[in-house]
């Protein structure tokens, strides 16, 4: 997205504020995330060296919605990157935005399990491995309903699913919850109001989205699907459970 060159040239010029340099050092190397020293080092070895006189930590948190602090640095967010965009000063790929929106949302997920297919959707697309972003995004989504049931739903989940299928063993744990099929699932989350009927269908069409990128085939996938189906999951689950 700024490539080495790209970033001397733009921390070149003098009317730059500190803010937006900061925030194109934050977008550089595809927005990974960054420490305060870091920044610093990466800012002087492309020219920017008037960065040594700054309080870059009060640039940073001056930055309000447009930078996440996390455990292992400073983060540019989807608003900090449809600022430079919107500036002129940035590309947007698809990728990188919907990268940065799944790293704003893994901070709140507190279950193991959940936490690590998110963030392997995460390295999917820092590699640029979009049938695999596909399928893990989903996986982590689907992660967060099973936690949700089993948390808040689960005696109504059972009895639904034992009313639609007399053969089913009432579920206690994520495990049990996978012996049924996902569209399946999905269609008993509907039919207990966890999620609507427009909801549903859309989580439906991400589902067989992932199966498709799960098997052997001639679909071809672009960036932009990509990033589409990745909105839908976080607006949709990771929002709102």
């Amino acid at each position: 997205m700024l490539s080495s060159d790209d970033l001397k040239r733009l921390l070149a010029s003098t009317d730059l504020s500190r803010s937006t340099a900061v925030l194109l050092l934050l977008a550089f190397d595809d927005c990974a995330i960054k420490r305060v020293s870091e920044l610093k080092i990466l800012a002087r070895s492309h020219g920017l060296r008037r960065i040594e006189k700054w309080n870059v930590s009060q640039v940073l948190k001056d930055l309000g919605d447009k930078a996440i602090r996390l455990e292992k640095g400073w983060e540019i967010t989807p608003q900090g990157l449809k600022e430079l965009s919107e500036t002129g000063l940035l590309t947007q790929s698809p990728l990188v935005v919907a990268n940065s929106s799944l790293r704003t949302h893994l901070v709140n997920i507190s279950q193991p399990n959940t936490h690590d297919f998110v963030n392997e959707a995460i390295a999917a697309l820092e590699h640029g491995l979009i049938r695999s972003a596909i399928v893990l995004s989903w996986v982590g989504a689907a992660s967060t309903l099973y936690d949700f049931v089993i948390a808040k739903k689960l005696t109504e989940f059972n009895a639904e699913a034992l009313h639609r299928d007399k053969k089913w063993r009432p579920a206690k744990n994520q495990d049990d919850l996978c012996k049924m099929k996902e569209f399946n699932f999905l269609e008993i989350l509907e039919a207990i109001s966890v999620i609507g009927k427009n909801c549903k269908k859309e989580l439906q069409d991400c589902l067989s989205r992932r199966n498709s990128c799960g098997h052997p085939n001639s679909l071809a996938i672009g960036e932009h699907v990509v990033a589409a189906h990745i909105e839908i999951l976080i607006q949709n689950v990771y929002m709102k459970f």
